[in-house]
């Protein structure tokens, strides 16, 4: 079969099912998992679907407001490169924010072993750094939001002026080059406004199929960025014209 038929199988399967696994789509197509897995890549570079850990599935899912544990499944070899990247920016003895985003959650994994304080809204954060004995743990109470396990309100936002935040690490659901970054979550836009406007390294975290896309609410302008970090695959031309406009762009 040729890739080009194959490929249009998939796309049958996806509407169908609305994911995909790589191992039984092998078995339906009579292929090994390796050509899926390189038809879902080709796929995805045409906007087609999205990969997730284990298969596909379509575009539209990953722009809903998904449950936290459904976001952190999807893309992970890219949230790892881009927080190895991220990583690197942190100095000792910093006061760092991580937002509730799955990728500033991967981010606790790769930070530097040296004194921190690390200042969040994200319960996960919280638990994932609650044994590290060189950072000091800081979480701005507020009312909890379940769905994205983080806290927000009048409460976290007042908390957030009294620290100097020297890096603010963040993702959204989209970057627009005009519009800036977007959030499908008003409640969350509204308090990752606030963190921008107190951070003074401000960082977002994005892997190359948010570029170019738009949500529902904006809450940053684009030359509010301080950097952008992404993956590999991120369009050349975006990447150009972003720093053409004063923000720095690291690819994982």
């Amino acid at each position: 079969m040729l890739a080009i038929d194959r490929q249009k199988l998939i796309l049958e399967l996806l509407r169908t099912s609305g994911s995909l696994r790589t191992a039984e789509t092998a078995g339906l197509l009579d292929v090994t998992d390796e050509t899926v897995r390189k038809d879902f890549e080709v796929l995805e570079r045409r906007g087609m679907l999205l990969r997730i850990h284990g298969g596909a599935s379509k575009p539209e899912r990953i722009r809903e407001d998904q449950p936290f544990t459904e976001r952190q499944a999807v893309r992970r070899s890219e949230k790892q490169a881009i927080a190895k990247l991220a990583a690197k920016r942190i100095q000792p003895n910093e006061t760092i924010f991580l937002d509730a985003s799955s990728t500033a959650l991967t981010l606790t994994r790769y930070l530097p072993e040296v004194p921190l304080t690390v200042l969040t809204n994200a319960m996960n954060v919280v638990a994932a750094l609650a044994d590290r004995s060189q950072i000091d743990l800081i979480c701005t109470g507020g009312v909890y939001e379940a769905r994205s396990r983080s806290f927000i309100g009048v409460i976290a936002d007042k908390s957030l002026h009294r620290y100097n935040i020297n890096r603010l690490f963040f993702s959204g659901n989209g970057l627009h080059l005009e519009r800036g970054v977007s959030e499908r979550n008003s409640r969350q836009a509204a308090f990752k406004e606030r963190v921008i406007a107190c951070a003074q390294d401000v960082v977002l975290l994005a892997d190359h199929t948010k570029l170019g896309q738009k949500s529902a609410f904006f809450f940053g302008k684009t030359t509010s960025l301080s950097c952008l970090i992404t993956d590999a695959a991120a369009d050349p031309e975006f990447v150009m014209e972003l720093e053409g406009m004063g923000v720095e762009v690291l690819k994982g």
